[in-house]
């Protein structure tokens, strides 16, 4: 009998000390887990105008766009094929996109076509724009690439 108390108390220890334990580590990755940065006010409506962008749920092997002197490039099918446009900037934050050319024959997007774009929110080098094209409104989040300082 003595022996099931001695083991029902080391039992116990070991609970107490498995759920403090658990405690400890929960306050450990609460102080480590990074705060969130609040999204830029005002929003940085320039950071669209120069640079390298990867849409944040694509590899950089399916779509990938640069910008360079008011010229938007997407590149997809592993860089194979690509989409230019002008960029026709209306004020800092809207700015229309005129297709000047294209690779991919087979895609629907046709020379000619204008769509209407406005970043609507930034924080640090994401990106949120909103694009406008035959009656139809989608989002697009990009994540603008590190660059490299030689």
């Amino acid at each position: 009998m003595n022996f099931l108390k001695v083991f029902s108390v080391a039992v116990l220890f070991l609970g107490v000390s498995q759920l403090n334990a658990q405690k400890k580590d929960t306050k450990t990755i609460q102080k480590e887990a990074p705060k969130q940065k609040p999204v830029d006010n005002p929003t940085k409506c320039s950071n669209i105008k120069e640079g390298i962008f990867l849409r944040t749920n694509y590899p950089k092997n399916l779509w990938y766009m640069t910008v360079k002197d008011n010229v938007q490039t997407e590149y997809y099918n592993e860089g194979k094929d690509y989409i230019k446009s002008s960029m026709v900037f209306i004020d800092d934050c809207n700015y229309k996109l005129i297709v000047i050319e294209k690779t991919d024959k087979d895609n629907t997007i046709k020379v000619g076509d204008v769509y209407t774009n406005k970043v609507v929110a930034t924080q640090d080098s994401y990106i949120k724009i909103q694009s406008q094209f035959d009656g139809t409104t989608s989002y697009l989040i990009l994540a603008k690439a590190k660059e490299n300082k030689k």
